[in-house]
């Protein structure tokens, strides 16, 4: 009889909720309690061989645990050139005099804040004069860099969310449907974002077609991730899902850490992800405007393809659609 009552899935679900419950704590601890710098390129102009220059790049490594990458560039406009292509994080200027070290605060708070504490202990400890600067500062009424994790964040939970209450409360709708609306609430969802954030609020001044169009393939893409997995395991959909896009995706995104500052494993497999895309389309289109990148789209859209491929494939076996009751809950 129990097999067959509501209390067997209640009992299983007070053990998976607490199970979640831990996992979502320990993930995010994980990765963000204590950030440590694992590969930071900057950008060195002028003589490295001297003797400023030597004795301040070793004092960085060496207070950085050899995680400073040097990479030397021909003059000033080259190293800006990569800044805003997001290839280094500092630019070191070697002069005769000490040396001037500018941090790029948008391309990371926490990796900025990092570099310009250990640079000014470094300086005064090699004795080498050191002037800090930030060549790309935050937006003021975003000061710590978070309101871009915030936002993606806000669209990966209402997208798949979204799927999840459509299969709840619309479940007679066809696959076709169900994609369409799936689409509408993804634009009118990313739509409401943006204007919250830059209209409302005031906290970002965002290109705002583009911030929109990844905040709506954002939100498209977790829906369609949780359809997929609806698809595939019915009603414990929930699972996979939090766990790829919550668990895993968020915490390794590099929005409230970012990755040179997390765990490599962590910082590779984030990218490839929705929300470490999401958030890396975002970021670059805010602040490295004219130098955004296929990559992030490419990983959205793979994903988006993918989800929808399953769902659509296998949508016989969709626990919704008015052509054939479904056989177990969406949830």
């Amino acid at each position: 009889m129990f097999k067959r009552s509501p209390f067997l899935p209640a009992t299983v679900l007070v053990f998976i909720l607490a199970l979640a419950a831990a996992l979502f704590a320990g993930s995010y601890t994980y990765t963000m309690a204590n950030p440590t710098p694992r590969h930071i390129p900057t950008a060195v102009i002028g003589p490295a061989g001297s003797p400023a220059g030597k004795a301040f790049i070793g004092g960085m490594e060496k207070s950085l645990d050899a995680s400073l990458e040097p990479r030397p560039y021909r003059d000033r406009a080259q190293a800006l050139d990569a800044v805003n292509e997001q290839r280094v994080f500092a630019v070191l200027t070697v002069r005769a005099d000490g040396v001037r070290f500018e941090v790029a605060g948008a391309s990371g708070a926490s990796v900025a804040q990092l570099l310009a504490e250990s640079a000014v202990a470094v300086g005064r400890a090699v004795k080498v004069p050191v002037e800090v600067a930030d060549l790309k500062p935050l937006q003021p009424g975003d000061p710590r860099g978070l309101a871009l994790f915030y936002i993606s964040l806000a669209a990966v939970i209402i997208g798949f969310v979204g799927a999840i209450q459509l299969s709840v409360h619309a479940r007679p709708l066809n696959p076709a449907e169900r994609i369409g609306f799936t689409v509408l609430y993804a634009l009118l969802g990313g739509f409401a974002i943006a204007a919250t954030v830059d209209w409302l609020l005031g906290a970002l001044d965002l290109p705002f077609a583009e911030s929109w169009i990844i905040l709506a393939l954002t939100m498209f893409t977790s829906g369609m991730v949780f359809s997929m997995f609806n698809t595939l395991i019915g009603r414990w959909a929930m699972l996979p899902t939090w766990g790829l896009m919550v668990l895993l995706g968020n915490p390794s995104s590099g929005g409230a850490v970012s990755w040179p500052l997390l765990p490599s494993v962590l910082g590779h497999i984030g990218q490839w992800l929705p929300p470490g895309a999401s958030v890396n389309a975002q970021h670059t289109a805010v602040y490295f405007g004219g130098h955004q990148h296929l990559f992030p789209f490419a990983v959205l859209a793979g994903w988006a393809l993918l989800s929808s491929a399953v769902f659509w494939f296998w949508r016989h076996r969709h626990p919704g659609g008015r052509e054939r009751g479904g056989a177990h809950a969406a949830l």
